[in-house]
């Protein structure tokens, strides 16, 4: 018997519906229904329409339905921290603030007042960014709070939605920087210092977990297959690093898509003195594993770009341009907090470039040559953290996800990192979401056959590294990082300096 499966895997900018099978081995996917997400200023914050993605869901799921698909398994994927608040009656008090809102500014120093940074990452492991969901729920509206019943992350509220039950998955709760490593529940200390209730949150459960089937209500006013929901990987970095390709123990991820996560998966967590000076994070990942991880700016900035010019490039348009340029002729700390949601992020570059007496790009090929060079330095100066950090060597880097498809990146990493660079498959978030699914219902045995899986079903593309004065570049990168940090160390102290030091 041949099962029908669904992802439903919902990113920062879009969303979409890919129905999976899994025959001979081999696992076949098409997309469903595609459509766009993004937030928008409400009510003074950044909001996600929430109301519409689930409505969007149920499109994709009828026209599943013609497509003529009558049963089927589910899983939710989402984008992590972001959270809803729900009442006794089930009804959400609000639409959920997007973690790039500005409320959180300052929140880490005001939190940590009390309970030092070292202290909340012994107990965690989650590095430290104002997004989280602590800092969230620590500036979050105290009125709204004692109001709700239930504090659900996104992918969890929209399996809420469809069954009526309620969970906190794992590889999604531990991104709240909230979960205690050791104790595997949320942190008492932590819950008491933001003012909730730990009673708020769900039940935990494992990716893997059977939810249910989709409301009677829910048949009745739209065209439905049969559904049951699979509480799968509902992170879609935890996804994606699920459907990667990999095989052996030598290898690392990168998720590439808005955010760019660069990690390994390991079986135990690292919170060593290392880990926390260089802010990684151990993220639960499914089947007891974690993934030791950081986070990078990532596509974010390069799809910034494209709606500054109204999106009159496509991707591969910009890449293209972008490849008749000199690389490394600026470097960008990608990272810099400016980056996360200028009004202008072409503006906010040149700016940053002026700033530091560097070649500011002016075209549409300067621009995205200049974060693609400056994303491939990133990539390979955390590649070699990572390996110290964790004390494993790394012979290959597995690139899935939308920047996948990126040559010029891929081949600029390959060279900096110097390690051979496996791309493919862009999917790789969906692909993970079904494997779950299909090891819940026993089609598949185990993550591992999983993966060999993925091999024979996906075009991987390689990319070796090529020769060239690799070192001098990443050193001359190092330096430009170095003299800003020492510059905004002087700023804290008192010193007069412009935003960025001269590089």
């Amino acid at each position: 018997m041949i099962r029908n499966y669904i992802a439903i895997d919902i990113g920062a900018s879009s969303g979409r519906l890919i129905a999976g099978t899994c025959r001979h081995q081999k696992i076949e996917i098409k997309e469903i229904h595609r459509f766009k997400n993004g937030f928008t200023k409400r009510d003074g914050h950044d909001r996600w329409d929430i109301g519409r993605l689930i409505e969007e869901i149920f499109t994709g799921l009828e026209k599943a339905k013609k497509m003529g698909i009558e049963a089927c398994m589910l899983g939710i994927d989402t984008w992590a921290v972001d959270y809803v608040l729900v009442d006794k009656n089930g009804d959400r008090l609000q639409d959920p603030v997007s973690y790039r809102d500005p409320r959180t500014v300052g929140a880490i120093e005001a939190l940590t007042s009390k309970y030092s940074k070292q202290f909340i990452y012994k107990k965690t492991g989650i590095q430290f960014l104002e997004l989280n969901t602590l800092y969230q729920l620590y500036a979050e509206d105290k009125n709204l709070l004692e109001k709700a019943d239930k504090i659900l992350l996104i992918p969890d509220y929209i399996g809420y939605v469809l069954t009526g039950k309620a969970v906190s998955e794992v590889t999604n709760s531990s991104t709240t920087q909230m979960l205690n490593l050791r104790d595997k529940l949320f942190d008492k200390d932590l819950l008491n210092h933001v003012h909730v209730s730990a009673d708020k949150f769900a039940k935990l459960a494992d990716a893997g977990t059977i939810l249910g089937e989709i409301k009677p209500e829910w048949y009745q006013k739209y065209d439905l297959p049969a559904c049951q929901v699979v509480t799968v990987a509902t992170h879609d970095t935890a996804s994606a690093v699920l459907g990667t390709p990999a095989e052996g123990d030598s290898w690392a991820f990168l998720s590439s898509g808005t955010w760019s996560l660069l990690g390994m998966e390991l079986n135990v967590p690292v919170t060593s003195e290392e880990a926390f000076r260089e802010n990684y994070t151990n993220e639960w990942g499914a089947y007891g594993t974690y993934r030791f991880l950081k986070n990078i700016m990532g596509m974010w900035i390069i799809q910034e770009i494209a709606r500054h010019y109204d999106y009159r490039y496509t991707y591969a348009e910009m890449a293209e341009q972008a490849g008749k340029c000199k690389p490394f002729a600026q470097f960008v700390h990608v990272n810099d907090p400016r980056f996360n949601n200028p009004e202008n992020m072409v503006k906010e570059i040149q700016d940053y470039c002026r700033e530091t007496d560097q070649a500011v790009p002016e075209s549409i090929g300067e621009l995205t040559n200049c974060i693609y060079s400056s994303l491939a330095l990133c990539y390979a100066v955390e590649l070699e953290k990572l390996a110290a950090i964790t004390g494993r060597p790394i012979d290959r880097l597995y690139i899935v996800g939308g920047g996948s498809n990126v040559s010029l990146l891929n081949q600029l990493t390959a060279n900096l990192a110097n390690v051979e660079v496996s791309a493919g498959p862009q999917e790789a978030t969906a692909i993970g979401n079904l494997l779950v699914q299909m090891i819940a219902k026993g089609d598949i045995r185990d993550i591992r056959e999983g993966r060999k899986i993925v091999r024979q079903s996906f075009e991987i593309k390689s990319y070796k590294p090529q020769q060239g004065n690799w070192k001098a570049v990443i050193g001359r990168y190092k330096k430009a990082l170095l003299k800003t940090a020492k510059g905004k160390g002087a700023e804290k102290n008192g010193k007069k300096r412009s935003d960025h030091p001269k590089l």
